[in-house]
């Protein structure tokens, strides 16, 4: 049976045929050599594909690899691989093996605590196919991969496991063939797009299922893509739960379409500092003490940059100490974030520095501050006199309280002599009783009945006289400490 495919000839034996498949056995059966060649002429495959099933069929060594029969391969003909259920039949191969180790997706990218780690990034790759072969799900074309990892999410494969791999896809069709926002075709651009889009949509939503600065480098990614504003909102949000966990350097974003000058997209960073307050546990206070700092080491951070407007720094300014909010943390990190704003930025007049200094609060100060303040030359005035007074408050509030704990020490002094004073009293009576009882017990040895008698009534009085004095002595000194 001859057969052309792709204008390259092929000889096949009829028998040979049949007996590797029983559609081709029934076709012979059925139809003629000419009519064969019909059937067979609209084969959807290339020739090296053909040429690869023919050797197969008669018997030939042929090299499987997933350059020639994996599933990725059929996405040449991917319509007829979805009109015959070759797809279906591959995805339903795929589940239960997921299911049953889902390490197959890939290992899960460990969040690491230690902001000096680089722990966060993937590990090695692992295979969803049974062979000896270098290939994952992230080699596969979007049309292919989306509903794969659409179908195991409603099959309930752990979300770590998902996300793992959702990342690593980016990180492969995105990241690694990004070559910078000029140089890039319309086309592929677009192409880009629709990837990052139909990811975010994809990725589970969770506490800690990617590490925070993942997040960050997917939206950063959503961002200049100029994605649609539900994508880039969705990564929002997943990095607001787990703020606590992030960077300085994640939260340097450049706003979309940014121009020569550098600035940042202050409203995007407003938008997570909101989720996260508005979704982070309030009984744990290290996630609060944790974002306070964060944005203190923001804004000193940005407060280097040459090109930092005004109005900018001030709105970072505000977002720092509202951070700030509800922790006992001191004003001395936003003071030192002023500082420099002024050194780098000598150029601005005393009205624009006193605006600044508005976001300050001079109350949480510490002394330090308050010191090294009001022998700041950069300070406008103004504020360095709020320093001052400010300083002075403190120092009578010291005074105060030194004053108060030494009057206090001296009323205890005065209740500890108080109390030495009534037991050397007890002392002296239990010591007179001691006598009493000395001299009534020689009474009783030298015969004197009567005298012991008399003496017995003096020595009862004693007794309840002393045990009177004792309890009420008690009972004062209780209501005196009290």
């Amino acid at each position: 049976l001859e057969v052309q495919v792709e204008s390259m000839p092929f000889s096949l034996d009829k028998e040979l045929l049949a007996t590797k498949s029983a559609k081709v056995a029934a076709l012979l059966k059925e139809n003629s050599n000419a009519d064969l060649y019909y059937l067979l002429h609209d084969i959807p495959a290339d020739s090296e594909t053909f040429d690869l099933v023919a050797r197969f069929c008669h018997g030939c060594a042929v090299q499987m690899s997933t350059e020639n029969i994996a599933l990725r391969s059929s996405e040449k003909s991917l319509q007829q691989t979805m009109q015959i259920g070759l797809f279906d039949a591959c995805l339903q191969a795929m589940i239960p093996k997921a299911s049953d180790n889902p390490r197959h997706l890939g290992e899960p990218i460990i969040v690491s605590t230690d902001k000096g780690d680089d722990s966060d990034r993937p590990n090695a790759k692992r295979r969803l196919f049974a062979l000896d072969w270098k290939e994952d799900l992230t080699t596969l074309s979007l049309q292919l991969y989306e509903p794969i990892i659409y179908t195991m999410k409603q099959h309930e494969i752990p979300p770590t496991y998902i996300s793992a791999s959702i990342y690593r896809y980016a990180k492969k069709w995105i990241f690694h063939c990004n070559n910078g926002r000029e140089t890039m075709s319309i086309y592929k651009r677009k192409s880009q797009r629709n990837v990052i889009e139909t990811l975010e949509k994809l990725l589970p939503h969770g506490r800690e299922l990617l590490p925070c600065t993942l997040l960050f480098e997917m939206l950063r990614c959503a961002i200049n893509l100029e994605a649609s504003s539900v994508c880039r909102n969705g990564f929002e949000i997943r990095i607001g739960k787990q703020l606590d966990q992030a960077k300085v350097k994640d939260l340097l974003i450049l706003p979309q379409g940014y121009a020569k000058e550098v600035q940042y997209d202050i409203e995007c960073t407003r938008r997570i500092l909101k989720v996260f307050y508005s979704n982070y546990d309030s009984s744990d206070a290290s996630g609060f003490i944790t974002v306070a700092e964060l944005m203190e080491e923001f804004l000193a951070e940005v407060a280097c940059d040459m090109d930092l407007m005004i109005d900018s720094f001030i709105s970072l300014a505000e977002m720092s100490m509202a951070a700030a909010l509800g922790t006992k943390r001191n004003s001395d990190g936003i003071y030192r974030a002023i500082d420099l704003y002024f050194e780098k930025h000598a150029y601005l007049t005393e009205k624009e520095k006193e605006q600044v200094c508005k976001v300050l609060d001079f109350r949480k100060m510490s002394p330090e501050a308050c010191e090294h303040a009001a022998k700041n030359e950069r300070l406008p005035v103004r504020a360095v006199v709020q320093v001052l007074f400010m300083a002075q408050l403190q120092m009578r509030e010291t005074l105060a309280r030194t004053a108060y704990d030494d009057d206090k020490s001296e009323k205890e002094e005065e209740e500890e002599v108080e109390v030495r004073m009534e037991m050397e009293k007890m002392s002296i009576k239990v010591k007179e009783l001691e006598k009493d009882c000395c001299e009534t017990k020689q009474e009783i040895t030298n015969g004197c009945i009567r005298q012991r008698v008399n003496k017995g009534k003096v020595l009862d009085r004693t007794y309840y006289g002393l045990g009177s004095a004792l309890i009420s002595n008690y009972f004062e000194l209780g209501s005196t400490r009290t």
